[in-house]
């Protein structure tokens, strides 16, 4: 009994973990230098399919390149579904 305790104690506290390298995060916001940072732009984007992604590279304020994909919604806003920061070495990210 004492064993299943302990099993069933250790199963809610991984339980409660939550990965931070999912994809699709919904907790993933824009930062300076992302398309949507500073709320939507002002042009839409007409002629894309629905669902279609887009890609944008650019380096934020700590001299890292950072590449982030959106995903254009219903509306013709996008979605920030992706982002990577390379961090440059030592780290070797490439």
């Amino acid at each position: 009994m004492r064993h299943f305790l302990i099993i069933a104690a250790l199963a809610l506290t991984v339980s409660g973990c939550t990965s931070g390298s999912l994809s699709d995060a919904p907790g993933l916001e824009p930062i300076p230098g992302s398309i949507t940072y500073g709320g939507q732009p002002r042009t839409r984007l007409t002629k894309a399919p629905v669902g279609s992604s887009v890609n944008h590279q650019f380096t934020n304020n700590l001299g890292q390149r950072v590449e982030e994909r959106y995903v254009i919604q219903p509306d013709r806003s996008l979605k920030l579904v992706w982002r990577r920061i390379y961090r440059g070495w030592p780290f070797d990210d490439l």
